[in-house]
């Protein structure tokens, strides 16, 4: 038998469709740094960013928290990967500014370009941040052993709460949606996730906490359902997490 694993990161992983058949997801890895950071080639924090400044995503959870918290920015579509994106901001194209996931730019050793981390209680997170996952054939026993020696009990408590959520709303990495679950110190989980329109003057938020990842996934879904998600999610919207 050939065995393989496959790596993602878990917020680029549709929570809309299941995985296909045949496979598991074998190993979340230790979660590194699930913070949005800034990308200023003039060293500036978001806050002293002048009204009109151009800032390159396609990420329409950014450009949605965006409109609430810094109305005054002008968010710009953008296309490639993070090496592509800066090296259109080096040559001064189209934006003056750009989002990034800090752990992307950690993980391709660019985290110097880093200008801004980003409160996660001011720009919350996709779903999944910061984690990696290990997917391989359900059958390959040996393999998912392996993997499974690699997971992180922690990371995969607060990933399976927010993908949970993210199944029931039906979402994936085209929609509005927020999420950050962390596990406090006296065991229990808590997560919090919001629904935001575009132009971010509408924004569902809730925060529960509960023992169980499945439970507590579910519940923040259903408040968010209760709250009128179901009417933002169903509006047209284009880009990625």
């Amino acid at each position: 038998m050939r065995h393989a694993v496959v790596v993602h990161c878990v917020k680029d992983v549709p929570g809309d469709r299941p995985a296909p058949a045949g496979t598991v997801m074998a190993a979340y890895l230790t979660r590194d740094d699930v913070r949005d950071c800034l990308v200023h080639p003039g060293g500036l924090r978001i806050e002293q960013l002048p009204a009109g400044t151009r800032i390159g995503t396609s990420a329409v959870r950014r450009v949605a928290q965006l409109a609430l918290h810094w109305p005054n920015l002008v968010p710009v579509a953008i296309r490639g990967n993070a090496n592509s994106r800066l090296a259109k901001l080096d040559a001064g194209e189209t934006y003056d500014a750009l989002l990034f996931a800090v752990s992307g730019l950690q993980r391709i050793e660019q985290a110097d370009r880093i200008t801004q981390p980003i409160d996660v209680d001011m720009m919350v997170p996709a779903v999944g941040s910061g984690t990696l996952v290990l997917q391989c054939r359900d059958d390959d026993t040996s393999t998912r052993d392996l993997a499974a020696s690699l997971s992180d009990p922690r990371t995969w408590q607060e990933t399976v709460a927010e993908r949970t959520m993210l199944h029931i709303l039906q979402g994936n990495c085209h929609s509005p949606i927020a999420a950050l679950a962390r596990t406090e110190p006296d065991g229990r989980l808590g997560l919090r996730a919001r629904v935001i329109s575009l132009d971010g003057k509408t924004v569902l938020d809730v925060h529960e906490w509960a023992a169980d990842p499945i439970t507590l996934g579910t519940s923040v879904a259903a408040a968010l359902l209760r709250q009128g998600a179901r009417d933002l999610l169903d509006l047209p919207a284009h880009g990625s997490a």
